[in-house]
């Protein structure tokens, strides 16, 4: 007969902990709650207009992407 699974979850977070690791929780954003993708679109487009706006921002990405497409060649 198998293990309850109480047992075996148990058994497994021993291991994993004797391998180093912790257990965490997060907490994450309700995708099904409303509303939630009128504020997905609300920080984009904050995000676009920060971009925009930050041309300093925007040169730094620029210059480091194009060192990376130099290391790739």
């Amino acid at each position: 007969m198998a293990a309850p699974v109480n047992t075996r979850v148990e058994k497994r977070r021993e291991a994993l902990r004797a391998a180093g690791l912790r257990p965490v929780q997060i907490w994450v954003p309700d995708t099904r709650r409303q509303g939630f993708a009128d504020e997905c679109r609300r920080q984009a487009l904050a995000v676009v207009v920060a971009d925009r706006n930050d041309r300093d921002l925007q040169d730094l990405l620029d210059a480091a992407l194009a060192d990376i497409a130099e290391d790739e060649e």
